[in-house]
Parts: structure tokens; sequence; C-alpha cells
């Protein structure tokens, strides 16, 4: 019954721009910290930025910071994560998870209790 349904992932450019949404249901969206988290190939996966149910102090992996932004509309039931100045090493799956009543400054793959099924993010130099 709880999912979550990332969508926006596509092939871009290097330099391009990509906007990934998360849309839940199934539990009570604002009580939840939303996570982003990608694997490339071959690597472990890895926590890129989380969002408190208030949306206050995101937080973003140093080799994201500047470049992406996480939001997210509460009366949507959405999270987005805008990703700017993307990079070839960008290029991962990206997952959305949920963290029930999340108070972690940090996304830890530990943490959260529902996961997306993943959208492929490729950026091409």
């Amino acid at each position: 019954e709880v999912q979550l349904q990332a969508s926006g992932g596509g092939l871009v450019q290097a330099g391009g721009s990509l906007r990934l949404s998360c849309a839940a249901s199934g539990f009570t969206f604002d009580d939840y910290t939303i996570g982003w988290f990608r694997q490339a190939p071959g690597k472990e996966r890895e926590g890129v930025a989380c969002i408190t149910s208030s949306g206050g102090s995101p937080y973003y992996a140093g080799s994201v910071k500047g470049r992406f932004t996480i939001s997210r509309d509460n009366a949507k039931n959405t999270v987005y994560l805008q990703m700017n100045s993307l990079k070839p090493e960008d290029t991962a799956v990206y997952y959305c998870a949920a963290d029930v009543y999340g108070v972690a400054p940090t996304p830890l793959i530990s943490e959260y209790d529902y996961w997306g099924q993943g959208t492929e993010v490729t950026v091409s130099s």
C-alpha cells in the first residue's frame, strides 16, 4: 500500500538539467523525511539529499551541493530533486525513500523504511 514512485530520469548532456519527482501514497506524507539516493554502475548506493517533513535545512552530499536542490510539496505528496550542471559522474539510478518521523541530518540507507523503484539518469560528456 505504501508506494513511492520516482520519475523524471533520462539522458542529458553534461551541463544540462533534469528534475526528478517522487510521488508518495499510502502513508502520512508530511510525517516523513524523504531522501534521494543513487547507485552508479559497480558502486554502492549512496545518499544524495534529504529533506525533513517541514522542509527546513535540507542536506546535500558534498558531490552535489550547489548543483542539486531538494524540495517538497506536501499538498501534492511529492518531493523533487532539481539537478543542474549535471556531470557524467552523476550517472546512476536514483531512488527516493521515506524515513518515518525522520530526524537524521544525513540520508543513511539504514534509516529509511520505504523505497521507490528508481529512475535512471544518464549524463553524457
